[in-house]
């Protein structure tokens, strides 16, 4: 089955020290696409995942998150979406149902993943919390990084159980007072 999908599909997780390039990047993308996804959107874009949280070793990939206001409206964006570039992740490979997602890709190298999430669904205050939780705790962004190493080099070739062996830390950090 992964031979049916883009080289960027079964991309090694690699996970790299932090870069300043990723916020200018970032701020870029989400100039572009607020104002691309304007009809859709129930509030800005944000940039999330570990190259939002400075200092932080990450996957050399920028995470986007865009509220909208419902799913089922979503998939006008991808017209839009993919005339800048962005391919849409089959569903079959993403299996989040609560989202729509995106990468922007260098041939076979992922440069950015947008993910349009209903703005009253719980994943869109997890993340932000997460992330923010991040930046004002530098010390538990490094235990993070500390997991990401380790999740990375146990599952380089298996993005879903990489996700899957940090998932523990990222719930706890979320549960947390």
């Amino acid at each position: 089955m992964a031979d049916r999908w883009p080289a960027w599909a079964t991309q090694k997780v690699e996970i790299v020290d932090w870069d300043p390039s990723w916020s200018q990047r970032a701020s870029d993308l989400i100039s572009d696409l607020d104002h691309r996804l304007a009809r859709w959107l129930a509030g800005s874009v944000e940039h999330v995942g570990s190259t939002a949280v400075p200092g932080l070793a990450a996957k050399p990939v920028v995470d986007l998150l865009a509220p909208v206001v419902s799913l089922v409206d979503a998939p006008g964006a991808d017209d839009v979406l993919s005339e800048a570039g962005w391919q849409l992740v089959p569903p079959e490979l993403d299996r989040r149902p609560w989202r729509r997602s995106y990468v922007l890709a260098d041939d076979d190298r992922r440069l950015a993943h947008l993910h349009l999430v209903e703005r009253e669904h719980a994943r869109w205050r997890e993340t932000l919390l997460f992330r923010d939780r991040l930046r004002r705790h530098p010390e538990l962004a490094q235990e993070y990084a500390r997991v990401k190493r380790f999740a990375a080099r146990a599952h380089a070739d298996d993005r879903e159980a990489y996700t899957e062996a940090k998932s523990a830390f990222v719930q706890d950090v979320v549960a947390r007072p």
